[in-house]
């Protein structure tokens, strides 16, 4: 594998540093020799940082994280940005705007504003509006999209940063190291690989040695990142399985939960019902037993009432011959005392 990388190396002429009189006594270790006054990179080392970059790009990218693509030179930049979209990455090909990372907050904004002024072409707000300000503002969203187009889906500060020459993007590096966020860069003999987190040593003013460069990590991060994404895809397809089985199981109990609270509702009802029932044929005996009780009464009171008149009849009837009884004594009294009378008129 490692040999395989190097013959793809020699290849791509990545082995062809700077003149002699240029280098940078701090790539003295990835120089192999030196030939017409042109220093010679060793490919095996150079390999072997390959090898160990590209295992980096695959595993954070694999996470997930962000690779910010940068070259603005004219041997990288269509490359730079064919890799970057590819591999649906934010990249920075026509020139770096200082503060980009460090400053990342207040150029979100102007990020922003290339969204807005977007957003106004495509919803044809441009054309209603006068002739000169449409041109001010084409104007600007041109300039704006020439300088952040390829970050404006940038939400964050990138995880790492693909460099393709040290010595031009020297203000992105700059930025990086302050931020500490990891570089992957391609290093001619005449720059400094200090603040390179991963350094490719070879020839960085060769298009083909660029393409070989980009190819290489763009490659491991497009692996990478379409694993995340996979991964992420597949586990919000779960969630949402997930989401749906809870939710069934969740309606399912709700609907149990109703069946029992209804049966219980009309068990309840049913018992209710009964007992009113039961409370209901009670009062009704009740009541028959009273209204017995009341007319077993009013029988006596009839039979006690009739007994009484037949009394008062008995009483009046011997009330009545006793008077009839006196009266006709007192006649017979009457009677005699008028014979006495009479007979002692007659003596007389």
């Amino acid at each position: 594998m490692l040999q395989e990388t190097v013959n793809e190396m020699l290849e791509a002429g990545l082995h062809f540093g700077h003149q002699t009189s240029r280098w940078n006594p701090n790539m003295r270790r990835y120089i192999f020799a030196e030939m017409g006054g042109i220093h010679i990179i060793d490919l095996e080392s150079a390999a072997e940082c390959m090898e160990k970059a590209k295992a980096f790009s695959r595993e954070l990218s694999g996470k997930g994280g962000t690779f910010l693509f940068v070259g603005t030179k004219k041997q990288g930049c269509d490359k730079v940005k064919e890799v970057a979209e590819n591999a649906q990455m934010p990249y920075v090909n026509h020139r770096w705007l200082g503060g980009l990372m460090t400053n990342f907050e207040t150029l979100k904004k102007r990020i922003d504003r290339l969204h807005e002024l977007n957003g106004i072409k495509e919803d044809g707000r441009m054309e209603l509006l006068p002739k000169k300000e449409q041109i001010v503002l084409m104007a600007e969203r041109e300039k704006l999209d020439k300088n952040l187009g390829g970050v404006q889906d940038l939400q964050r500060l990138p995880d790492a940063v693909v460099v393709v020459d040290v010595g031009v993007e020297e203000i992105a590096v700059r930025e990086a190291a302050r931020l500490g966020i990891p570089i992957i860069a391609l290093v001619d003999s005449n720059c400094d690989p200090k603040s390179i987190t991963h350094v490719i040593p070879g020839n960085d003013d060769s298009i083909r040695s660029c393409d070989f460069f980009l190819n290489s990590i763009g490659d491991e991060v497009k692996t990478g990142s379409s694993k995340f994404r996979r991964e992420e895809e597949a586990a919000r397809v779960q969630a949402e399985e997930k989401s749906q089985r809870e939710a069934e199981e969740r309606a399912k109990r709700e609907a149990e939960q109703k069946e029992r609270k209804e049966a219980d509702a009309k068990q309840e009802e049913e018992r209710l019902a009964k007992r009113a029932a039961e409370i209901e044929a009670k009062e009704a005996v009740k009541t028959e037993k009273e209204k017995s009780e009341a007319s077993d009464k009013g029988g006596e009171a009839k039979k006690s009432a009739t007994s009484e008149d037949g009394q008062s009849n008995v009483d009046s009837e011997s009330k009545v011959d006793v008077k009839t009884t006196e009266e006709k004594g007192a006649k017979t009294s009457g009677e005699a005392s008028k014979d006495d009378q009479a007979e002692k008129g007659e003596k007389e």
